[in-house]
């Protein structure tokens, strides 16, 4: 896996501008802030999003993937400036579940999900190397 962060570009914060890898692909459905009970504990940002990245780390361990395989993460989140002003927090849990590996990432504010609750939804692309 390499990662593509052209020389003359300011250097990114917490992701890669690209990825480049080669192996078997893994596609994570979007993935919500509930249980595996489809239950939320908390409708708190930061919560649903360290619940949301729990729920890819296991998707991924089903096809033998680990968080260090993953390429992209599109974030959805319903209320930007939420995100903005957890910012510190949100990285702190996205350290503890998938450590210091920063895939290519996407974020993008919606109006709403399809689960009412939901903060955050988080879709991603794993390279498992041949």
């Amino acid at each position: 896996m390499d990662i593509l962060n052209p020389a003359e570009w300011a250097p990114p914060k917490g992701y890669a501008n690209g990825i480049a890898a080669t192996g078997r692909m893994v596609f994570v459905a979007g993935q919500i802030g509930w249980t595996a009970e489809a239950r939320f504990e908390s409708d708190d940002l930061v919560e649903q999003t360290r619940q949301a990245l729990r729920n890819i780390v296991r998707v991924l361990a089903e096809a033998g993937a680990r968080p260090e395989h993953l390429v992209r993460l599109t974030w959805y989140v319903t209320d930007k400036r939420d995100y903005m002003a957890r910012n510190a927090d949100l990285g702190k849990a996205y350290r503890e579940i998938i450590g210091r590996h920063y895939p290519a990432m996407t974020l993008v504010q919606v109006a709403a999900l399809l689960e009412d609750r939901a903060k955050v939804e988080i879709e991603a692309t794993a390279v498992i190397p041949a």
